[in-house]
């Protein structure tokens, strides 16, 4: 199952869309390159068991 979830890069400040699986699990990590800038961003994503909210913490990958 995927939905969307709007995200902050870490690197230009840009909000950007991107697509999340939720059947990989209710927390992942991974990194993903920016839609605008292209730097990677090291994505922290946790999902609400309930209502399947989600939430998208980015850090700068190295």
């Amino acid at each position: 199952m995927q939905s969307t979830a709007e995200y902050t890069c870490a690197f230009c400040g840009e909000t950007s869309t991107t697509f999340i699986d939720i059947s990989a699990g209710l927390t992942q990590a991974y990194i993903e390159d920016c839609q605008v800038c292209c730097r990677p961003n090291q994505f922290y994503i946790t999902i609400d068991d309930i209502d399947l909210e989600i939430a998208i913490a980015t850090d700068y990958v190295e």
